[in-house]
């Protein structure tokens, strides 16, 4: 916005020349009072008509990067120069160049990492990766967000029979964005990769939410498995999934954590809830479906009883607490990463295959020790 200015007083004006025997000083003086106050009246009142314009800055125009289709190679593309970015980062310990490679759930369990090397003194864990199997959908060329998925080998360098084979996830909200991993699962001891149908063009077909041609529903699969771990393997939910370390295992793991709890009057608690992070279903040969996603697991430890000792930090919770607890309460958040294979739909009369699990993986993100609350 232009700003108003009044405008120079006698610029360009008849000096006045005082000599001597030119009459009364007095009277000169207030001959020259009232001039100038006339003059400043006048550069007044033409200032509030009047307005001088700045002049006007031309900043030139930028075109949001055109979006480009996701192809195998584009894909391909994305995840070595990853590969190449994490390993940078990790070789450094730079923490938060590391979290410039990652997004939603990736991002907590790196940090976390990172966190529990230091406090270790230990050096941040750096991985050496096989060659890779791409299962890249096919999407609208304007369509974000984009996704892949990867399945590849993976070892912890200096570590052997490290080996592991990894399902990771990676992520491109925008144009202007960059591609980056959002979750990474470990395939489970003795557990079968299912394997993704790909056609002659190298594309994978991706699942929608609702889809009904499968046993559960893809957005619904998370909700299944954390039913199960919470009502063990009575659950209605346990007729369509498979028992398993994180299912009814996880169900078992809270029962024992209760019961030791309990011997020191203290509470124990453990609930399994949706994260707001993306979610991926591929789908399958035969007709099933492959479908990653992840889960919070919010843990408390509560001693209600005035007197009772203060519950203990959780050996893996360490390195996210200052070794205090500040009131009677321990609570901790866990990120975790799972792949499950969805079995399509038996025929009327056929049996019907339970979806099982596959992958798993995670750490504790969070804790905290809140003061006690005041009435």
């Amino acid at each position: 916005m232009a700003e108003s200015r009044a405008e120079e007083v006698g610029r360009g004006g008849r000096p006045w020349i005082l000599g001597p025997g030119d009459g009364s000083l007095h009277s000169f003086l207030r001959v020259v009072a009232a001039g100038v106050l006339l003059t400043l009246l006048a550069a007044a009142g033409c200032a509030e008509g009047k307005t001088e314009a700045r002049p006007t800055v031309s900043v030139p125009e930028t075109s949001p990067p055109a979006p480009v289709a996701l192809t195998p190679q584009v894909a391909d593309r994305a995840f070595r120069s990853y590969v190449t970015d994490e390993d940078v980062a990790r070789a450094a310990g730079d923490e938060r160049l590391a979290l410039t490679w990652t997004s939603d759930g990736q991002s907590q369990l790196t940090a976390a990492e990172f966190r529990k090397a230091a406090y270790d003194g230990d050096p941040v864990r750096r991985f050496v990766y096989g060659s890779p199997k791409l299962y890249v959908p096919k999407l609208r060329d304007a369509a974000y967000p984009q996704w892949f998925v990867v399945s590849v080998d993976r070892s912890v360098m200096g570590v052997p029979k490290s080996r592991r084979r990894a399902l990771m996830g990676f992520i491109l909200r925008g144009p202007s964005d960059h591609w980056k991993l959002t979750l990474a699962t470990l395939l489970q001891e003795k557990a079968k990769e299912p394997k993704v149908a790909v056609d002659a063009a190298g594309y994978a077909t991706a699942m929608s939410a609702e889809d009904a041609s499968v046993l559960i529903r893809p957005r619904d699969v998370g909700g299944i498995q954390a039913t199960i771990a919470a009502e063990g393997p009575r659950s209605v939910a346990a007729k369509v999934m498979r028992s398993n370390a994180v299912t009814t295992g996880f169900y078992q793991d809270a029962k024992r954590a209760r019961k030791k709890a309990k011997k020191k009057d203290i509470t124990y608690t453990a609930v399994y809830t949706a994260t707001p992070f993306p979610y991926f279903g591929l789908r399958t040969e035969h007709g099933g479906g492959l479908v990653i996603y992840s889960l919070f697991r919010n843990t408390s430890l509560i001693a209600k009883e005035p007197g009772t000792p203060k519950p203990e930090i959780p050996q893996e919770a360490e390195h996210l607490l200052d070794g205090t607890v500040e009131g009677n309460e321990v609570d901790t958040t866990a990120t975790l990463h799972f792949a499950a294979f969805d079995p399509p739909k038996a025929r009327k009369g056929a049996e019907q295959a339970k979806a099982h699990m596959i992958a798993d993986d995670g750490a504790v993100t969070k804790a905290g020790t809140p003061p006690i609350k005041k009435p």
